[in-house]
């Protein structure tokens, strides 16, 4: 698909954001809730446009929204109805926008800078806010997995975001899912595995997941999110060779997620020096996911720009 964001690929690399639940919670916002930072687009949608704003002037050039976990059935629990939120997602994308243009009017020296906003749509397991997206195999069909995101999918494209992200997805028959409701939307779309080594989530192939995008006119990046950094370096190298196509790369910091303690473990291990690496072997989006902030972004934005 030929599109802005597809040609800004091409000349890459692009710095993603980092994690935007770590910049809330520092913030002094408690996330512990179903809707996770989707609640904040009810509640607080300036406190989502501070956050996206600390990462792009952090160096970031792509903000991802606070969609992750925002689903029309999530809101449905909430008594919101399908029409406001559809305007909740769209809200979303707007509060990315309204960042990107505080970050310019900040920086008058660089007027022609462009920034990017990602729609983020995350997997069926983060509606369940049960950590089954790091498990996946929902006992879902495929037909099933895609009438559950077409229609956020929809919402979010009408928001016209730069490109939607397919994110943190565990397994392929979620990821054909995926394909399949993205088809005509559109916005070009990357896709990204949460993985463990060399393979998914739900223990396939990374050659074989990938695979699956490779003839996705659609997806314009194909990569990993949400994984060790450990895991980035073989995984952006398996994707390259098998799609052909840009390779999207932003692991956790390093530290393990406890689902039944809703708390992270162990050390960070996210070295911005290894940026360099993933660039040389085909990424072209990096940046960070849970548990990275504006300071690392900032480094790994260094870090490309010594090329």
């Amino acid at each position: 698909m030929t599109s802005d964001f597809a040609d800004a690929l091409a000349s890459g690399p692009l710095v993603l954001d980092g994690g935007l639940s770590n910049e809330l919670e520092a913030a002094g916002h408690d996330l512990g809730d179903a809707l996770w930072s989707a609640r904040l687009l009810t509640e607080d949608p300036e406190a989502l446009t501070r956050s996206h704003l600390a990462y792009f002037e952090a160096g970031a050039d792509v903000a991802i929204t606070a969609t992750y976990q925002a689903t029309f059935e999530g809101f449905a629990r909430r008594g919101i109805g399908p029409e406001r939120a559809a305007g909740l997602f769209a809200l979303g994308v707007e509060s990315a926008r309204e960042a990107a243009r505080r970050a310019r009017a900040g920086r008058p020296d660089r007027p022609d800078r462009r920034l990017w906003v990602a729609a983020s749509a995350g997997p069926y397991g983060a509606m369940l806010a049960d950590g089954s997206e790091y498990r996946g195999r929902y006992g879902l069909t495929t037909g099933e997995l895609e009438r559950f995101h077409r229609p956020r999918l929809e919402a979010l494209a009408a928001a016209r975001p730069d490109v939607l992200a397919l994110e943190t997805v565990p397994d392929m028959r979620e990821a054909a899912a995926l394909l399949r409701a993205v088809r005509g939307l559109g916005v070009p779309a990357w896709l990204s595995y949460t993985v463990a080594g060399d393979r998914t989530r739900a223990g396939q192939p990374l050659e074989e997941a990938f695979a699956l995008a490779a003839d996705a006119a659609e997806v314009v990046a194909v990569g990993v999110n949400c994984c060790a950094p450990e895991d980035v370096s073989g995984a952006v190298r398996t994707a390259a060779r098998v799609t052909g196509k840009p390779v999207v790369a932003y692991p956790n910091s390093g530290e393990t997620w406890d689902a039944k303690s809703g708390g992270w473990r162990g050390r960070s291990s996210f070295a911005a020096e290894r940026v360099r690496d993933w660039r040389e072997h085909g990424a072209r989006l990096v940046g960070g996911c849970c548990r990275v902030g504006p300071r690392t972004i900032t480094s790994i934005a260094r870090a490309l720009a010594r090329e």
